[in-house]
């Protein structure tokens, strides 16, 4: 590995290794952390064009929608704070082996009776605040794209847990209770 002060502007921009020459946009649309801050960035501009142009139109049903979401939001955030409390909690001892997560005392991590990623569940239900709060169609399309990412990611966790886990819980979905 270089030393830091070994990188000069130009080669880091540039020439990442002597035997190529890659320019930094397409550094930017092939790495992923850069595909991810670009897909994040790219749709924050555009969800701040729509909600704070001049002609943008308050939800329907004024105040009572507004604050609706604005509880609907804070009570998934405290529920995805909560699971990742409880998803922490499981390796705290420092051990490296998985465990099945199981419910706390905690109320919000009740979740865990039906799904196996309910920190997607409350990730979507926060999204879905926010579409409501704003009533904007680029928030729709945020949460339909978020939605069917977290989907993928928590199917591949439950299939992962249901391989690895014998005594896994059959009644669990991966990311909707019931029925996905």
């Amino acid at each position: 590995m270089r030393k830091l002060s070994q990188w000069n502007p130009e080669r880091i921009l540039f020439r990442p290794n002597k035997t190529s020459f890659v320019p930094v946009i397409l550094i930017t649309f092939t790495l992923p952390p850069f595909q991810n801050c670009l897909y994040y960035w790219g749709f924050a501009a555009w969800l701040a064009y729509y909600i704070n142009h001049p002609l943008y139109t308050p939800p329907s049903y004024g105040k009572k929608q507004i604050n609706f979401a604005v509880i609907m939001f804070l009570l998934c955030e405290a529920g995805n704070f909560s699971i990742h409390v409880a998803l922490s909690d499981l390796r705290r001892d420092g051990s490296k082996t998985r465990k099945i997560p199981y419910p706390t005392k905690n109320p919000f991590t009740w979740l865990f009776f039906f799904v196996s990623c309910p920190n997607y569940t409350y990730e979507v239900g926060t999204w879905i605040s926010f579409t409501i709060m704003t009533q904007c169609v680029p928030v729709g399309l945020f949460t339909l794209l978020c939605f069917i990412q977290m989907t993928i990611w928590a199917k591949d966790k439950h299939y992962t847990y249901l391989r690895e886990f014998k005594d896994y819980p059959s009644v669990r979905m991966p990311i909707i209770p019931f029925l996905l």
